[in-house]
């Protein structure tokens, strides 16, 4: 997932905002993700965070340059993950829970009025434990990437 240039994709299917709500539990001001575009159903997906200025963390973060945090970028992937594997059949109803978070580096800065796409990539996925690796661009420019491994609930 290091690559120049941000990875081209045709989406299969769009999860809008309404159905990821209906899949994780997250609500504003910590729902991180507005849209999944899944390329590979149970294997790879790309959401969409559209960063606005009227963000709340904006307003510690920091208030004369404001900076998106990198742990919401690495939250926002995870939940991009979490609203693709928590549509299937068979998690269904169940939560997904951070339980590592690997290989994270940060390489842009993210500000208001940036599209936040993060790329991810299912790396291996059992009933219960889930890995991915996952990178987040603006344009083609990589501002994140990190391995996540996550528990089912």
């Amino acid at each position: 997932m290091t690559e120049n240039k941000a990875p081209k994709y045709e989406p299969l299917r769009v999860i809008p905002c309404e159905e990821i709500l209906k899949v994780i539990p997250h609500r504003y001001p910590f729902l991180m993700v507005d849209r999944v575009e899944v390329v590979q159903e149970g294997k790879y997906c790309v959401g969409i965070k559209c960063v606005s200025a009227n963000e709340l963390y904006f307003h510690g973060h920091f208030p004369e340059k404001p900076i998106m945090p990198g742990v919401l970028m690495l939250e926002g992937m995870a939940q991009t993950a979490a609203a693709m594997m928590m549509d299937l059949p068979e998690t269904k109803g169940r939560l997904g829970f951070f339980a590592g978070i690997s290989k994270a580096r940060f390489r842009r800065q993210v500000a208001p009025g940036d599209v936040l796409k993060m790329h991810v990539e299912i790396v291996r996925f059992k009933s219960s434990v889930g890995k991915v690796k996952a990178s987040a661009w603006v344009c083609d420019e990589q501002a994140a990437e990190a391995e996540l491994t996550f528990a089912i609930g």
